[in-house]
C-alpha cells in the first residue's frame, strides 16, 4: 500500500507547489509554515483538487479520510449524535472518546469549536483507514486533548496515516519526516536519521540535538529520555 507523488505540481492563483516522493505505510509528518501549502496538498492527496501537472497514483488503497482545518466545515448531521453516525461509528463509542457522552441531542453547530474538533477527529480514529490525512488536527484543541491526539496517532499500526500541521508543542511518533521548504515538499527520511535534517524542528528537539543527542523519536518524552541518556 502506497501514494504516490510523480512530479506534482499544485497551483492555487499565484501559489505553486510542487511534489514528488512516495507514501508508504506508517506514520508521516509533513511539516512547514502558515502559507506553505500544507492544505493544499492534504486537498489533493485526498483527491479533493487536482493537479496543475504530474500524477497521484494510490496503490492498494480503498478507503481514505481527510479531517480539515476547521471542523465546522465538516458537519452534516443536526445532532452530535447524528454527526458520530454520519462517519459511519458507534455514536457512544465517539461520544465517550470526544469527552462528549450524554450530549448526543446537542446541536453541532451551538458546540464549541474544540468540542467538535474532538468529535470528528474522534469518529475519524474509530475506523480503519488504508489513508488517513488529518490538516491541522491540533488546532482548537486544548493541551490534554492535543496530548491524547499524539498518543492515538503514534498507536496506528496499519495504513497510511499523513499528518499535515506545524504544531510544535506536541508530536506523535511518527516514521518518517517531510518539510515544504520553499514551495516544494522534501522528504527528509525516516526517524530518527531525519531529526538533523529537519529545519523547523520544535524547540524541545533543537535543544536535545545541541546537547548531543538525537531522540529515537520526535515526541517531547522521546527528546526528554534522549536528553537523560546524554547527560546521565
Amino acid at each position: 500500500m502506497k501514494v504516490v507523488l510523480e512530479e506534482v505540481v499544485l497551483e492555487r492563483g499565484a501559489f505553486r507547489l510542487s511534489a514528488s516522493g512516495s507514501f508508504a505505510e506508517g506514520v508521516h509528518l509533513v511539516t512547514g509554515p502558515v502559507g506553505s501549502g500544507k492544505s493544499t496538498l492534504a486537498l489533493a492527496l485526498a483527491g479533493a483538487i487536482r493537479p496543475a501537472s504530474g500524477r497521484i497514483v494510490k496503490d492498494g488503497v480503498g478507503s481514505t479520510a481527510l479531517t480539515l482545518p476547521f471542523a465546522g466545515y465538516q458537519v452534516t448531521g443536526g445532532t452530535l449524535e447524528a454527526e458520530a453516525a454520519a462517519w459511519g461509528v458507534r455514536p457512544g463509542t465517539a461520544l465517550e472518546l470526544a469527552g462528549l457522552s450524554g450530549r448526543g441531542a446537542d446541536d453541532p453547530l451551538r458546540s464549541s469549536t474544540g468540542e467538535l474538533k474532538r468529535l470528528v477527529l474522534s469518529c475519524v480514529l474509530a475506523r480503519e483507514w488504508d489513508l488517513l490525512i488529518l490538516d491541522e488536527p491540533y488546532g482548537s484543541l486544548d493541551r490534554p486533548w492535543k496530548a491524547e491526539l499524539s498518543r492515538l496517532l503514534g498507536g496506528r499500526g496499519k495504513g497510511i496515516t499523513i499528518l499535515l500541521t506545524h504544531e510544535d508543542e506536541h508530536l506523535p511518533r511518527v516514521d518518517e519526516i517531510w518539510e515544504i521548504r520553499a514551495g516544494r515538499l522534501v522528504s527528509l527520511g525516516k526517524v530518527p536519521a531525519a531529526i538533523p535534517l529537519w529545519s523547523g524542528a520544535p524547540g524541545y528537539l533543537r535543544a536535545a540535538l545541541e546537547n548531543g543527542a538525537v531522540p529515537a523519536n520526535i515526541s517531547p518524552e522521546d527528546a526528554r529520555d534522549a536528553a537523560c541518556r546524554t547527560h546521565g
